[in-house]
């Protein structure tokens, strides 16, 4: 189990972290915000590089910053941005963050198959990482984080530059990996949380401002989102009165889906809420910027 205890966080004057607490307990827990809500620095200090100014992390009912090593034998971190070895293989550095970890030799070469296999690097693990295209370079650091079974593994925006197709299998080998262990994934694609959370918290400007299940979350939505064709001058003055969500041009006029209290005119169509809609509802409302 990881608790995170009132943890706050400046940058001199700019508070970034405001008396943030949840717990994670096993499987996959979600931090869905926007860039800039504190969700990287909100990693760091959970994965010990960086030093809360107030609270505390327990992991299993121990403050990881008295045991911090034994702590790091079980977390695996992948930052939004890291460095790599562009003279290195993939396979070579794979055996680098293996040897980082103290796996020995025999052990390395069996998890480094499976991450292989499980991030479909196939031969391209034997090029120099200088040659991987971006999308290469996010699978292989993707194998780095799940060698060594760690207990908690953490990721930061982990399917940026990811395709579609790549972006699917992540979120599979997300779901079978969290099975025994914890796994932390912030992000701010919500097509992410959809596929593969039901624990969630929601940051924005350093604090949050939802916690609970994704299913609870889009049911706060029920009854508030609509849809309707009009056409593209009728959208700018929808636009100004409601949230529009998605738009869908269909020749001359647009298919627009948006967010309201109550059935705002006859053509418009109460829909089923997705986490989407949920999200920007909940954003909006928070920020008093809903004008429906």
């Amino acid at each position: 189990m990881l608790e995170i205890k009132n943890i706050s966080k400046c940058y001199g004057k700019q508070q970034v972290l405001k008396d943030i607490s949840f717990t994670c307990e096993k499987g996959i827990y979600a931090l869905l915000g926007p860039n800039g809500a504190g969700k990287s620095t909100l990693m760091k200090i959970i994965t010990t590089n960086l030093k809360a100014d107030t609270g505390t992390i327990l992991w299993n009912n121990q403050n990881i910053y008295e045991n911090s090593s034994a702590y790091r034998n079980i977390l695996s971190y992948m930052p939004q941005q890291q460095g790599l070895y562009h003279g290195f293989s993939g396979r070579m550095f794979l055996s680098y963050i293996a040897a980082l970890k103290n796996i020995d030799r025999q052990r390395a070469k069996q998890m480094i198959d499976e991450a292989i296999k499980a991030v479909n690097l196939g031969d391209d693990i034997h090029r120099k990482i200088h040659t991987y295209s971006g999308g290469m370079k996010q699978r292989l650091l993707i194998a780095s984080a799940v060698i060594g079974d760690p207990k908690l593994m953490i990721f930061d925006e982990p399917t940026a530059g990811l395709d579609p197709e790549e972006r699917v299998r992540f979120r599979n080998l997300l779901c079978e990996i969290a099975e025994e262990r914890i796994v932390i994934l912030s992000t701010h694609i919500v097509g992410d949380i959809e596929a593969t959370c039901e624990d969630i918290a929601v940051l924005d400007e350093g604090s949050v401002i939802y916690q609970g299940t994704v299913t609870d979350l889009i049911a706060m939505t029920e009854g508030k989102v609509y849809t309707a064709e009009i056409s593209k001058r009728e959208l700018e003055a929808l636009k100004k009165d409601y949230i529009v969500t998605s738009m869908l041009t269909l020749g001359n006029n647009v298919m627009a889906r948006f967010l309201a209290d109550e059935k705002p005119f006859a053509s418009a169509k109460l829909c089923e809420a997705g986490v989407e809609d949920a999200y920007m509802y909940l954003m909006h409302t928070e920020r008093g910027e809903l004008g429906c």
